[in-house]
Parts: C-alpha cells; structure tokens; sequence
C-alpha cells in the first residue's frame, strides 16, 4: 500500500494512495492533483546515508570501493516534500540530485544479521540526496555541509510498504532534469546490499522504528541550475519532482534554463 502525508483544506492530512485518489483517515478522498502541498510521507526518526554504494558512481568520481560502507548523517531539517523546492546555496558551483532508494526501518534492533536484517524494513521511499560538491573533501571528513543544507533532503511522495515491493534488488531508478533523463541505475548494483548494510549500521547503533537508510546513487549525476525541475522515479515507487530555486543572498546566473526569467 502506498502511504502519503499531505496539506490539504487546510491541514495535515494522511492517507492512503490507489491510482491517482488519495483516502483520508477520515474517510474523504481526494484526487493527487488536487493537493494543495506534499509532505514527508512519515517523520523520520535519524537518517543514515551511504557513499560509493554504486560502483560506476565510484568510477565517476574517480574513487575506488570502500573497504566498508562508508555512511554520514542526513539531517532532518534537510526535509522537502513532492513538489517542494530546493534552494541553490551561496558558494556552490556544482550542485546536483542523488536519486537513491530510501529503506525505512519498521522495528527496533541491535547487532542484526544479514540473513534477518529484511525483517525489519517497514518500507520503501525515494529520497534525493541533494549534494553540493564543491562542498566535498574526502572520505574522513563527513560531507555534512555538502549535504546537509535545508532543503536538500527532498522525499517521497508516497511511503509503500515492503510486501508490495516484489523485488527490492532489482529496480529501476531514473533522474530526469526539465524531460531530460540524466541518470539510470538499478539497485541490483548496490556494492553493498541492503541486509549487509543495516547489518553494518546495527554493528554499532541501534536501528529504530522510522530510521531510514539512504542506499546510494549510481552513475549519471550532472550540474543543476535554478529553474530546472528534477524528477526522480523508482519502480513501484512513484515520482518526487522537486524544483530547484536560487537561494543565493546575491543571484549570479549560472546559465540555468531560465535563470535570469527566475532570479
């Protein structure tokens, strides 16, 4: 089932999504076009996100396979919904999305096993781990400034549950900027899997209901600019479309379709 959260008439609103109506916890539907503004489709509890997890991303970067998993933080205050927009920070050069399968944790545990870590997924969204790499050192230096500005966290729009996902290890994802497509992968390349990472992460920390795991993205990340609008779609998973403004104290074109009209 796939889950939403929502303003609408006025108010935050949960629901349930089949084809394109929307079904209150009241009872009303109402159909996706007519939402007046997208949410998070759940409150995280902490958000963990994985680096280097596609090995052709690596390869794009010009960086070899870590040795293990190699994780940061992604903030809350990172959050954008559906639709949201997300704002092309002071100093940035070379801003760009990270379309990756966000995995969120149903149950609470401690020093998991890879052979049992799927029993403790609730469920599946799209998150895009907005970075800005001017703003990225190196491995040991957590690229929290790169990646933790508000806005830069934009989820959904829908949160489905993990038994209507028949295959979580073959998806496909896909990153289009104003109809282009930029990016295409399929987590059947993660480097590190989804059991052998929450197996990793739980090594160390307790995993808790509504924490959500950042998976990575594969090859295909390019520069975007204010005014573009960057769509990401996952199988089974709907599509989060946000658009990209300029949130910079003095605008400087950047040669954006459509900057200057923007500004």
């Amino acid at each position: 089932m796939k889950h939403a959260r929502v303003i609408y008439e006025g108010r935050e609103q949960k629901g349930t999504v089949t084809d394109d109506v929307i079904t209150f916890s009241s009872g009303k539907t109402a159909n996706i076009k007519d939402i007046d503004t997208w949410l998070p489709p759940f409150h995280p509890n902490k958000m963990i996100g994985l680096a280097l997890n596609y090995a052709d991303h690596a390869d794009e970067l010009g960086l070899e396979k870590p040795a293990e998993p190699v994780l940061f933080i992604k903030p809350n205050s990172s959050l954008v919904g559906h639709k949201g927009q997300v704002f092309y920070p002071d100093g940035a050069t070379y801003m760009h999305y990270e379309n990756e399968l966000a995995v969120v944790i149903g149950k609470e545990g401690r020093n998991i096993k890879a052979e049992n870590a799927m029993e403790f997924v609730s469920g599946y969204t799209i998150a895009n781990d907005v970075t800005v790499r001017d703003f990225v050192n190196n491995w040991y230096r957590p690229p929290v400034r790169a990646k933790g500005h508000d806005t830069f966290g934009p989820m959904g729009p829908f949160y489905v549950d993990a038994a209507d996902i028949p295959d979580v290890t073959n998806l496909e994802l896909r990153t289009y900027v104003n109809g282009e497509l930029r990016q295409q992968g399929n987590t059947k390349d993660l480097m590190y899997s989804i059991p052998e990472i929450i197996e990793f992460v739980s090594s160390f920390m307790t995993l808790e209901p509504n924490d959500v795991i950042w998976t990575g993205t594969p090859k295909g990340i390019s520069h975007v600019h204010p005014g573009d609008v960057v769509r990401l779609e996952i199988d089974y998973l709907g599509a989060l479309e946000n658009t990209i403004v300029d949130g910079r104290s003095e605008k400087v074109p950047t040669g954006g379709k459509d900057n200057e009209a923007r500004s």
